[in-house]
């Protein structure tokens, strides 16, 4: 007995789905084989289904060697958009499950910076260990989308870099991260002990699209007002792993927040960017909305307020 139509189309949409991810989470990792271990899947199954994918759409989205998976102009085509449906799919998913059960046990958190070290790392820890009773959902992605997720009640609290004009919301500055330059260990400004603004003259910075490569690149502009004084930026739409690898390729230099120099690659230095007064920071703050009651999201100001208690 043949399988209706409506069958087939929910099993093509259920297999374009996981293929979707698995090609996004490959992009955003640079590597077949972290996507891989960070999807808890094998690494041949996640490489045949992409390559499955690329025969259902007909094009090559990844330009494949032994460095790793970089996207083919097509491939960041696509997946720009596939993003996007990934990011709403999940929204409609959690909407969905937290207003069916009613859960009050439950925070909603999206962030746009790194979770190898620093102070967002040690606050969930602190928010598990205080609340293990409560489940916490973890999402990371562009500063716009995680805007309109707390807009529609899917996200809880959102914490980012930067001052972001987010109505009917409420603010709380938290913690400063020292900005770093990634450089590739051979490169001249390696042998310094600090680099400074000035150093990055003759350089090219490669910046992701992705947060916070906007605020560094502003903070860049504020510190080298003349534009004959600034370096080149070759802005990229990959993540910030991508970047890196760009930068053990040589093809330029990087700055990065104090978080993510945990995830380090081989091949990689980093030393801190300084002005005349000392180390370059930026700040970060977390951002809710005034008429979200969740009790989960109490528990987790209140942690705040504790560990970050100046104004």
């Amino acid at each position: 007995m043949k399988p209706s139509a409506t069958t087939l189309n929910n099993q093509l949409t259920s297999i374009g789905l996981r293929y979707l991810r698995y090609s996004v989470a490959a992009a955003d990792h640079g590597s077949f084989r972290q996507a891989a271990e960070a999807l808890a899947v094998r690494q041949s199954t996640l490489s045949r289904s992409i390559k499955q994918f690329e025969q259902l759409l007909g094009v090559s989205l990844f330009e494949r060697s032994s460095g790793g998976a970089i996207l083919t102009l097509a491939g960041r085509t696509i997946l720009r958009l596939g993003r996007i449906i990934l990011e709403e799919f999940d929204t409609l998913i959690a909407k969905g499950m937290s207003t069916g059960s009613g859960e009050a046990g439950r925070l909603a958190l999206g962030f746009c910076t790194s979770l190898s070290a620093g102070n967002l790392r040690a606050t969930l820890l602190e928010f598990q260990q205080r609340a293990p009773e409560l489940e916490l959902r973890v999402v990371e992605r562009r500063r716009a989308r995680l805007a309109s997720a707390l807009r529609n009640g899917v996200l809880d609290v959102l914490i980012l870099t930067g001052r972001t004009p987010l109505p009917n919301s409420k603010t709380k500055c938290l913690w400063s991260e020292r900005v770093f330059v990634v450089l590739h260990e051979d490169h001249p400004l390696a042998a310094q002990e600090f680099v400074y603004w000035t150093d990055l003259r003759s350089e090219t910075v490669i910046l992701s699209e992705y947060d916070p490569g906007r605020e560094i690149e502003d903070l860049l502009v504020s510190k080298l007002v003349a534009p004959e004084d600034r370096p080149r930026i070759a802005r990229h739409d990959v993540s910030r792993g991508i970047v890196k690898n760009l930068v053990t390729m040589k093809a330029g230099i990087s700055l990065v927040l104090e978080s993510d120099i945990a995830a380090n690659f081989p091949g990689l230095a980093y030393r801190e960017l300084r002005d005349g007064n000392g180390p370059s920071r930026l700040d970060y703050l977390a951002y809710w909305q005034t008429d979200n009651e969740n009790p989960a999201l109490m528990a987790f100001l209140k942690l705040l307020c504790e560990r970050y208690p100046f104004p």
